[in-house]
């Protein structure tokens, strides 16, 4: 069984922030309820598409932990699973509420990284992919991507960096 990004941010959402491991645990209980099993793979490319962000805990939610943590990203679309409204009674995790301002800053960097490598390899599909996420980001937190945006954009347009 697959869960599609917006329902992997889901049942991210439902906790505010999961490690892998509890988000697989979690695709898992929902698997097994259909008689099947569940497909974690998809975890990696929602984190490509920014429908999911992974940080480290520190500075970022009240509890700390070695563990990185996802959480719904900015261009998610949240969506519950059937049977998702059951996993706060199965899973033994307490939520978690990530600080938007922070999160958003680890989002950030992640992006700028993204955005300089996707000009610097001339990949006009990624580039194209992330002038939309630069909106969706900056509505998500508070943040100014206007010059990279900038940037992205004139790559887009042939003209370079």
């Amino acid at each position: 069984m697959e869960l599609t990004h917006d329902e992997l941010a889901g049942v991210v959402d439902l906790f505010g922030a999961l490690t892998r491991d509890e988000l697989t645990e979690a695709g898992d209980e929902l698997a097994f309820k259909r008689g099947a099993d569940f497909d974690g793979e998809n975890i990696e490319t929602a984190l490509a598409a920014y429908r999911l962000v992974a940080f480290d805990p520190d500075g970022v939610v009240e509890q700390s932990g070695d563990e990185q943590l996802v959480a719904a990203g900015p261009t998610a679309f949240p969506t519950l699973p059937d049977g998702a409204e059951d996993l706060p009674h199965i899973l033994d995790v307490e939520p978690r509420t990530p600080d938007r301002a922070a999160l958003g800053g680890v989002v950030e960097g992640r992006f700028r990284a993204d955005a300089a490598r996707a000009v610097r390899d001339d990949d006009r599909e990624r580039i194209e992919r992330l002038l939309d996420v630069s909106y969706d980001l900056e509505t998500w937190a508070p943040v100014e991507l206007d010059g990279v945006r900038d940037r992205l954009d004139a790559a887009a347009g042939g003209s370079g960096a």
